[in-house]
């Protein structure tokens, strides 16, 4: 995902979104953000677990998601949790829109990252799991888990 000459800073990740959610496309786009936010980003200050993006009358929003105030801000801080746009083309927009509106799909922030010295922000086109589909991958997880406890018994004889 990154270019070779800039490096990737990771910021949050949303393991939560990777359980609810069957990911099927990811989409990396920038954050308009004001200057107390992105201070509070670089600092590590942001929770992705209950957010979400909607298209609204032609715009990607990225909603829900905690930016923690800026410490050393005056009283201009920023609200932590308001409705930043999110920076994708029209046609990009278009086909999330159609997509999210006929599939239904919804679109989740799944990780927060500094490329360069800009913030970008990975969502995944997402369809929601099933319960019986998240039992599912806890008896696989934890399947593999026995099996690989059972080779390294089997190796440590050897």
């Amino acid at each position: 995902m990154s270019d070779e000459g800039e490096p990737v800073k990771v910021i949050a990740d949303n393991r939560k979104a990777f359980f609810d959610y069957t990911i099927d496309e990811r989409i990396e786009a920038g954050i308009a953000l004001l200057g107390t936010e992105i201070k509070s980003v670089r600092a590590g200050k942001v929770n992705l677990r209950d957010g979400y993006a909607k298209i609204d009358r032609g715009q990607a929003w990225l909603r829900n998601v905690n930016i923690a105030p800026w410490t050393h801000a005056s009283f201009e801080n920023h609200e932590p949790t308001r409705p930043r746009r999110l920076l994708l083309h029209r046609g990009e927009i278009g086909v999330l829109a159609g997509q999210v509106a006929q599939k239904g799909y919804t679109i989740v922030p799944l990780r927060l990252y500094l490329k360069g010295s800009v913030a970008k922000v990975e969502l995944g086109l997402a369809r929601g799991k099933k319960r019986y589909d998240k039992r599912q991958v806890i008896k696989e997880r934890e399947s593999a888990r026995e099996m690989a406890a059972a080779v390294r018994r089997r190796v440590g004889r050897g």
